[in-house]
């Protein structure tokens, strides 16, 4: 736990050797293993990789929200606006957890249609939200007004409606007005889009880019769906096996991708301008979270292993000031592994 106040003014969250782990009949299951990243205030970060890759367990571990028996380890450490007191998430008690959650932290999960309670009004819970944490009630709902018309809604039919009578972009969206009705700073979104068409994916996406700029937030965007990202967020983390094995800016993972994998990502991404033919699957089955996998955990599926891969997991390692990646042939990957001179240009104009 922290107990100095001196940090980066940019840094909201600081994540360092985050771990989840589940016991099970076959062992003990890490679902995270040695996390280290940093979110930075006013960013959009994007959380990529395939499905089981860790992504939405890292998220639910920022804000100590990993259900039983899940356990959490290591040091999460929230900083406030304006120089407030650091604030080691891990070490909340259940009263100071409700007020975190919501109140400085707020979550989007996968799934609109069965997130609302099928027998309230949309505005039971705004209202349900805003008692339990002794807001007042009319001034919030002045504000969920506000939010809802931001997000292109009605709000008043919204509110007077029940979850069924929305359509599912309806619902996604005032799921979002739900979760930035506390003001937090940090929004959450896990896989907001997974149950969407085409064409509301790209209305959400772009929603969020005002709603960024509106509400002066961060928000953590998490996602199997790389096209999404491409137009939102600022930076990327590519997990894969539970851990981090690359990070930096969004035109340094599309365009000069030092990972095997993450490589392999682009080059198995659909591409509706490109043959089908040029689209290339992952090879090799994902890891299995009970059994470590000794040196880099990727190097089962990987074209580009040597034995040295299997010896000893490699380190992250500096590619610029703001790029990182953990594979000791990060310097070859250029060659050995081509991606499109421009990956998925377009896809979200």
């Amino acid at each position: 736990m922290r107990t100095s106040n001196q940090n980066d003014s940019d840094v909201v969250f600081e994540v360092r050797d985050l771990e989840v782990t589940f016991g099970t009949k076959r062992g003990e299951s890490r679902v995270v293993r040695n996390v280290d990243f940093d979110i930075h205030r006013n960013e959009t970060l994007g959380m990529v990789g395939e499905s089981g890759s860790g992504k939405s367990m890292t998220s639910s571990a920022l804000m100590n929200a990993v259900v039983s028996p899940g356990e959490t380890s290591g040091e999460v450490t929230y900083y406030p606006p304006d120089g407030g007191e650091p604030i080691s998430v891990l070490d909340l008690d259940e009263d100071e957890l409700r007020r975190f959650r919501w109140g400085e932290v707020a979550m989007v999960f996968q799934g609109a249609m069965s997130s609302f309670n099928p027998v309230k009004k949309v505005r039971g819970h705004f209202v349900e939200t805003l008692e339990d944490h002794n807001r007042d009630v009319e001034a919030g709902l002045e504000r969920a007004h506000k939010i809802l018309g931001d997000l292109y809604l009605d709000p008043d039919r919204v509110l007077d409606s029940y979850p069924y009578e929305l359509s599912g972009g309806m619902k996604q969206r005032a799921l979002i007005g739900l979760a930035l009705i506390l003001e937090p700073e940090v929004l959450v979104m896990d896989e907001p889009t997974a149950a969407l068409d085409l064409l509301m994916q790209r209305s959400i996406v772009a929603l969020l880019k005002e709603l960024k700029t509106e509400y002066d937030l961060t928000i953590i965007f998490i996602t199997h769906d790389l096209p999404l990202l491409t137009k939102l967020a600022d930076r990327l983390i590519v997990m894969y096996a539970f851990d981090i094995v690359e990070v930096g800016s969004t035109d340094d993972i599309l365009y000069d991708a030092a990972h095997p994998y993450t490589r392999s990502l682009l080059n198995a991404t659909p591409d509706l301008k490109a043959p089908i033919e040029e689209m290339q699957s992952i090879s090799g089955a994902k890891p299995d979270p009970v059994t470590n996998v000794p040196g880099c955990s990727y190097h089962p599926r990987c074209p580009m292993a040597t034995e040295a891969c299997k010896a000893q997991e490699p380190p992250m390692e500096d590619r610029s000031a703001s790029h990182r990646t953990a594979c000791i042939h990060h310097e070859d990957v250029s060659d050995e592994i081509p991606i499109p001179a421009k990956p998925m240009e377009g896809e979200l104009q």
